[in-house]
């Protein structure tokens, strides 16, 4: 008898992990489905989809489950998932995460908002929220959110063994990391008792969440004459807040001198500057505050800050668009125009 919950028509139980690079979340599909394979005897596949700029942009991993007597012979994406994992919240403002879920899917974010907050924001109809502070116990242990995602997604596919997830996480670290092999079975351990779920029935009404395949803006029957591109290469109308792996800079204008290390630390350029004039009446630069729209959370003008007037704080949702000082094109920098 099979030990999977549910399969689909082609007899796979099937996961998709949504995430952005750098948070670990290709590494996590392979040790799923390894832990799946040594630990149950199950057949498993995994593969992630990403980006030639990995870090900072969206990243799918995919896992396939099957019992021994089924072979698995396709490769392609998972479009109709029986659990999706979203390891970065924010992403919804680039990608429909919740596309493909079917009425009795589950949905793991990480997150600390409320399950009616991330239906409203993530715009799901049905199915089952589960919730988990990655973020949190990542910080906490000194680890990443990959591990305590993997916690909750055991907890939730109650057919995997935890404990053949700590001996593919001994395994994974041990030679090359073994001062990392406890914190990460700790913070494994977190994510699995601290997940929690609640769920949404199907309205009638309801026309379901179909996986809708994203389309290129340009193509041949859409390219503008002449193959003109109207905006040169550039970041101008890109928001990059989706990069942030859940920390940004907290600007504090009163305790800021204005010496601009921050801004010349910064690789894109987030500060946003006015001409003034000082005391003695001489014209000076002073920072007005942070353009969040291409701030990546790199943190690095909180580490060259001399003084409090910035420090790293850990993002909630509105914040950024609360706190935004918008450029204006062309924009003055580092006090020179």
């Amino acid at each position: 008898m099979s030990i999977l919950p549910k399969r689909n028509e082609l007899g796979f139980y099937e996961i998709r992990l949504e995430s952005i690079g750098g948070l670990g979340a290709n590494l996590a599909g392979k040790m799923l489905a390894e832990a799946g394979v040594f630990g149950l005897g199950l057949n498993a596949s995994n593969f992630a989809s990403y980006g030639s700029e990995k870090k900072g942009s969206p990243v799918k991993s995919f896992i396939r489950f099957c019992d021994q007597d089924t072979e698995i012979r396709i490769h392609s994406p998972i479009e109709q998932p029986h659990l999706i994992g979203v390891f970065h919240e924010a992403l919804y403002k680039m990608v429909d995460v919740a596309s493909g879920l079917g009425p009795d899917g589950i949905l793991l974010v990480n997150t600390t908002r409320s399950f009616d907050e991330i239906k409203s924001d993530l715009k799901i109809e049905y199915g089952t929220i589960a919730t988990v502070d990655a973020l949190g116990i990542a910080v906490e242990e000194k680890t990443k959110v990959n591990t305590a995602m993997l916690g909750a997604l055991f907890r939730i596919c109650g057919f995997l063994d935890p404990e053949a997830m700590k001996e593919v996480i001994r395994k994974t670290f041990e030679k090359k990391y073994p001062h990392l092999v406890e914190p990460n079975i700790r913070t494994f351990e977190r994510g699995y008792q601290s997940v929690e779920f609640k769920t949404y029935q199907m309205d009638i009404n309801s026309k379901g969440m179909k996986f809708t395949r994203p389309m290129p803006q340009l193509g041949y029957q859409t390219q503008e004459i002449g193959g003109v591109l109207t905006a040169q290469g550039n970041s101008i109308l890109k928001d990059l807040g989706g990069s942030r792996q859940g920390f940004l800079p907290k600007f504090v204008q009163e305790e800021c001198i204005h010496c601009a290390a921050c801004d010349t630390a910064c690789p894109d350029f987030c500060f946003v500057w006015s001409e003034g004039e000082d005391k003695r009446g001489r014209k000076q630069m002073f920072l007005q505050g942070i353009d969040y729209q291409y701030c990546k959370g790199c943190l690095k003008c909180v580490e060259a800050c001399p003084t409090t007037a910035l420090s790293d704080l850990r993002e909630s949702i509105g914040y950024a668009e609360a706190n935004q000082v918008k450029h204006s094109f062309p924009y003055v920098t580092g006090g020179i125009s």
